[in-house]
């Protein structure tokens, strides 16, 4: 059923998709739908968790790989995964990770590209031991936002994707997380302790003469 509801949504789109022609394209009775799925949200909500891990499962496989020496390799291997998977799995480009159904259709909490966002970071420190700290997290939300919106961009403008929008989304994100974690680096060897400035009535007490000492009368 769930691929049927891929399937469907890519030509009918979320609005156009109804249980009865899921029931009809996935061959099943109406009444099989209905006792997996009370209402087509709840269809393409299952249809969404199960993209996701099969993008995170995608991500796996490829920083297993030794060919990703750097972090900034997992960022593009990100990039370069979920552009494929628009190319390439049904309903991914429709629904990408449920926000056209729900920004909250991953998690009640957190929207969902925080989900995705989280995930990425979880990724990352694990493969290449990036300190998993809130900056990180907020970060890689800002990149997975501004890539989102560049490769929706990409889409609109090509069936395929436009490749210069695509290579130009690629690098603004490397270049913005790249600047972001250097940073953050850069904030943690320049943290030490300063010596203390005199008071502005020191210096003044240092610099002036001293008085004569009192003559005996």
């Amino acid at each position: 059923m769930l691929d049927a509801c891929a399937e469907l949504v890519d030509e009918v789109g979320y609005e156009g998709l109804t249980t009865t022609l899921l029931a009809e394209r996935a061959e099943v009775a109406i009444g099989s739908v209905y006792q997996f799925f009370p209402d087509k949200r709840a269809i393409v909500q299952a249809l969404t968790l199960r993209t996701m891990e099969s993008y995170l499962q995608r991500l796996d496989e490829r920083f297993a790989s030794d060919d990703l020496t750097h972090w900034w390799d997992g960022v593009d291997a990100g990039i370069d995964e979920y552009i494929t998977m628009h190319r390439t799995v049904p309903g991914f480009r429709t629904l990408h990770f449920g926000d056209v159904v729900d920004l909250h259709l991953l998690d009640e909490q957190r929207d969902n590209n925080g989900v995705i966002a989280d995930q990425l970071a979880r990724v990352l420190t694990e493969r290449f031991g990036l300190a998993d700290v809130p900056d990180l997290r907020f970060h890689l939300e800002i990149a997975v936002e501004a890539a989102d919106a560049l490769i929706k961009l990409a889409f609109r403008r090509k069936p395929d994707g436009d490749d210069r929008v695509l290579t130009e989304a690629k690098a603004l994100i490397r270049e913005y997380l790249h600047r972001q974690v250097n940073a953050r680096g850069d904030a943690g060897r320049r943290s030490v302790v300063q010596p203390a400035k005199p008071a502005d009535d020191q210096i003044v007490a240092d610099t002036e003469p001293a008085q004569p000492a009192a003559q005996p009368a």
